[in-house]
């Protein structure tokens, strides 16, 4: 792992939740009690702490540490007329406490809730930022549930995926042994007395509780181990090359296939592999009745959520296209169920792991012997048939399942007749041997067209025919020469199986057609979506070809400014995509505004608000998720086949990949057309303001010349005149000056002439410069004596002080007062000085005060008052160039009226030259100490 990798985990772990376990090997140990405890002092150490949901169990000792901690009210659920209790997962999230405690996490939510699990729950908390302690067995372990069953005989069905327990921030072992755990039961610690009792003859026996407690022992030590080795590798105590082992676990139709998924994730998680799940779908496999399939599908969607990688394969032999992927994947070892059969069957024919041993070559082959744990966990419980029972419901299946319609068997019948009446008119002048080349290209064309169950009918129907109408004697089944059984043995057989083969080519074929035209519309929705310039192109393709693949209705759903998903129905892709939408009825904006929410998949299918109609997937590119996906399949177990469903994801990826890209597409038009508007507007004013600037400097002197040489002979309207006209040049001036100024900042061409000066001198220069443009406003300059020398360009910061002292007599009475202060702070251990000047004006306009510092813009639009809205932008080029940052706000009371506007900035402190030595001599005339501070109006 990179120092770049770590650094980005870390960084997403400060942003999320802090998840931790109380562990331990069965009820009773104490994991609530250790649980209250420990948020007991996360409480008094002044965190906020709320109870989720707890079960005390009627233990008193236990309901005691609830005092004074704040718990959550459940919330009710109605189900089939009956109000059940359940944990309220919103208002917890809506209270947002820092932890929060969630009891028992393999607990199943009631129906009707948003998630089927309680673990589920908890990682909402998580990503929400909040922290979470909860418990947990080691029998609801899902890697350990069929191990814990035949220990103890009971088999638990809440469980959970290893990966939350692997994922949790922290794991306390809570253990206890197990004399003390059954003491604690006698004296009805555990449970009441009666169910005590009946405990302590079932699950709590000692031997139990022995096995269960080295389980949890163990988990718990496999995981210090993984966290040893990830410290290791984030330190680089020691170089390691990667390495890793990687399982393959061939899933295949049979009974024990989830106790074989289980027995490979124990398996990988001991050898710390990755593993894969892998069905070989073998033309044989290919003719299974839909129930034995579906218990295949079912057992790859197990490893998937034990944390596997999931592909199904195809080939006519399962033993080459299992060790060909191996070897493409780099697998190292092969995991395969071991065969149960025993004499005549496993020579007749041999078993699959036997095969694979002769030719697996480099590859590790384990056998997991997992029938009898299958059918010791039948056993255990009434709702799982045994392998007999199960069997029996699979051939009744196959024997429902029709697979030619009838009118295909009557077309098989119709052309054995047509044969027959072909070879009738034939039989004159060729042999009976040729005739039955003709029966035979019935039955290959029957077995192409119509399936195998007509082409094995009108094999034996070919042969009676040709015996009943042609063989002598004839219009009789009897045969007069024993040599036509041959011929009618080697014609059945012969039919047989070309039916055979050629149904089996034509399955092969139609699938091969099928992912073929899926793998083409994956290409050329790419294609497509590569060429889209806008939105609403990439929504209509991406509709268009779902909707086509998966035989499904369709809704692209986008978010709007407020981050909100809805379903634009207006738009050019609606309209031209031929897309089926998904009916208004079908479609729920909530869930799939949490969908864009929590960027994780939700509806029909999976875990989340499985009642939905639809699956609502998440469009989620690298940057951020830009979307959601919604898909109303017509056949409900369209998308439970993972190669299915990671064709799903993938077509999801591509058309968010394809809306990011449109995006940035569109910011960098924007930013480009921005740059050059700017790199315009610049030489432009760079032009007019040097062209404008000699006739201006021109016009103020002649005004003054004009006005000095008239003397006391110029009339009151001339003199008035003339004084207008030099006020007018003046702020002309100004006004060209400040282009000139943004003109030379945008182009780079300013340089700062730094020198160590006061800031009150640089404020009284700025407030002489002013004094036409104040008026009668009353300034005042509170500046303390202790400011230290700043490092400024004193020019430049006298234009600072006058450009804020003009913007603030243009918005402000004549009657106003300005005050301006100072002030040497402190941040992060530097020190800076902060400048504000306060007025009492109205204050600046809604939505101002962010924009208020941008480039002509001006407080009020459609103003008399003079200006371009250069002034602040200036100032903000200015404080910038000196390593300072500036800002602006409105002033308030304690009603929350606005009493004026506030502008301010930061100027920062270098350490100050050496003092000047002073002589003996000159003590006695040096300045004397200046006041604590200074006020001046």
């Amino acid at each position: 792992m990179t120092p770049s990798d770590v650094l980005q985990r870390e960084d997403e772990q400060r942003h999320r939740g802090r998840l931790k376990i109380f562990f331990g090997a069965s009820a009773g140990v104490g994991k609530t009690y250790a649980m209250l405890q420990a948020a007991r002092r996360r409480h008094d150490e002044g965190d906020d702490v709320v109870i989720g949901t707890v079960e005390t169990h009627g233990r008193s000792e236990t309901a005691a540490l609830l005092a004074g901690l704040e718990v959550l009210p459940q919330t009710t659920i109605e189900y089939h007329n009956r109000t059940l209790s359940e944990f309220d997962l919103d208002a917890a999230l809506a209270r947002h406490p820092q932890l929060i405690l969630v009891d028992e996490l393999a607990h199943s939510n009631a129906p009707g809730a948003r998630h089927l699990k309680r673990w589920q729950d908890v990682q909402e908390f998580i990503d929400a930022g909040i922290d979470v302690y909860t418990t947990v067995n080691v029998q609801h372990l899902e890697s350990l549930n069929d191990v814990i069953g035949q220990i103890t005989g009971i088999r638990v069905f809440e469980t959970l995926p290893d990966r939350v327990l692997d994922g949790a921030d922290e794991v306390t072992l809570v253990d206890l042994p197990p004399e003390e755990l059954l003491e604690r039961l006698s004296q009805g610690k555990v449970y009441m007395p009666q169910q005590a009792e009946h405990a302590v003859r079932n699950f709590f026996r000692k031997g139990n509780l022995i096995a269960l407690r080295e389980l949890a022992l163990r988990r718990t030590a496999d995981r210090v181990d993984a966290q040893m080795r990830e410290y290791r590798a984030d330190r680089s105590i020691e170089r390691i090359w990667q390495a890793r082992d990687r399982l393959l676990v061939c899933v295949g139709p049979g009974s024990d296939a989830p106790a074989l998924v289980r027995a490979a994730a124990r398996l990988a998680t001991s050898l710390k592999a990755d593993w894969i799940a892998a069905y070989v779908e073998t033309p044989r496999l290919q003719k299974l009745p839909g129930a034995r399939r579906e218990r295949t599908m079912q057992a790859l969607k197990f490893a998937a959520e034990l944390g596997a990688e999931t592909v199904t394969l195809a080939g006519a032999d399962a033993v080459a296209t299992l060790i060909g992927y191996a070897q493409a994947r780099n697998v190292s070892t092969l995991v395969v169920g071991a065969s149960s059969r025993r004499g005549m069957a496993r020579l007749l024919l041999r078993p699959f792991s036997e095969r694979l041993a002769e030719r697996a070559g480099d590859l590790d082959l384990t056998l997991i012997r997992a029938s009898d744990g299958a059918r010791s966990a039948g056993a255990m419980s009434p709702n799982v048939p045994d392998a007999a029972a199960r069997a029996w419901r699979d051939a009744l299946s196959a024997a429902r399942e029709q697979r030619s319609p009838p009118r295909a068997y009557a077309y098989a019948g119709a052309i054995c007749a047509a044969v027959t009446m072909v070879a009738s008119l034939v039989s004159d002048r060729i042999d009976l041997a040729n005739l039955v080349m003709l029966y035979l290209l019935g039955v290959v064309f029957t077995a192409v067209r119509l399936g195998r169950g007509p082409g094995v009918m009108l094999s034996f129907l070919s042969v009676a025919a040709f015996d009943f109408f042609f063989v002598p004697p004839r219009m009789s089944l009897s045969v007069a020469d024993t040599q036509y059984l041959l011929t009618f043995a080697g014609m059945l057989l012969t039919s047989l199986v070309i039916s055979h083969l050629t149904s089996s080519l034509r399955r092969e074929a139609r699938i091969a057609e099928k992912r073929e035209r899926r793998t083409s519309a994956m290409y050329a929705m790419a294609g497509e979506l590569g060429a889209a310039l806008a939105t609403e192109q990439i929504v209509g393709i991406g509709m268009r070809h779902v909707s086509e693949v998966f035989r499904a209705q369709v809704a692209m759903l986008l978010p709007d400014s407020a981050d909100k998903v809805r379903q634009k129905l207006d738009t050019l892709a609606d309209r031209d995509s031929q897309a089926p939408l998904l009916d208004a009825g079908a479609l729920d904006l909530d869930v799939g505004q949490w969908v864009y929410d929590q960027q994780k998949p939700a509806g029909r299918g999976t875990d989340t608000l499985p009642a939905a109609a639809a699956l609502y997937l998440p469009l989620k590119a690298p940057m951020s998720t830009r979307g959601v996906l919604a898909v109303l399949t017509r056949d409900p177990a369209e998308l439970d086949v993972p190669e299915h469903k990671r064709m799903l994801d993938t077509f999801a990826a591509q058309i968010a990949l394809a809306l990011e890209r449109v995006h940035y597409v569109d910011i960098a038009r924007d930013a480009l057309v921005s740059m050059e508007s700017e790199r315009l507007r610049n030489a432009l004013l760079s032009a007019v303001s040097h062209d404008l600037r000699t006739p201006l400097t021109a016009i103020v002197g002649f005004a003054s010349m004009l006005g000095r040489s008239s003397g006391d002979t110029r009339s009151p309207a001339n003199a008035e005149l003339i004084e207008a006209i030099h006020d007018e040049s003046l702020r002309m001036a100004s006004i060209v000056t400040n282009v000139l100024d943004m003109a030379r900042l945008q182009a780079g061409g300013l340089r700062l002439n730094r020198q160590w000066s006061l800031l009150e001198e640089t404020v009284g220069a700025a407030l002489r410069a002013c004094r036409r443009t104040l008026g009668a406003r009353a300034v005042e300059v509170r500046l303390p004596a202790d400011l230290p020398l700043l490092q400024l360009d004193a020019v430049l910061m006298e234009r600072l002080f006058s450009n804020l002292l003009e913007n603030a007599a243009k918005y402000t009475p004549a009657d106003s007062r300005l005050t301006i202060g100072a002030e040497r702070l402190e941040a992060d251990g530097k020190p800076f000085v902060r400048v504000d000047l306060d007025d009492t004006g109205p204050g600046l306009p809604p939505g101002m005060v962010d924009r208020v510092f941008e480039k002509f813009t001006r407080g009020e639009k459609e103003s008399a008052k003079p200006g371009i809205g250069l002034g602040l932008s200036i100032c903000r080029a200015i404080v910038e160039a000196h390593g300072g940052t500036i800002g602006a706000a409105n002033r308030v009371d304690e009603h929350g009226r606005i009493e004026g506007a506030r502008f301010w900035f930061t100027l920062p402190v270098d350490a100050p030259p050496p003092a000047p030595i002073i002589e003996e001599d000159e003590r006695d005339t040096a300045a004397p100490e200046p006041p604590a501070s200074k006020t001046t109006t």
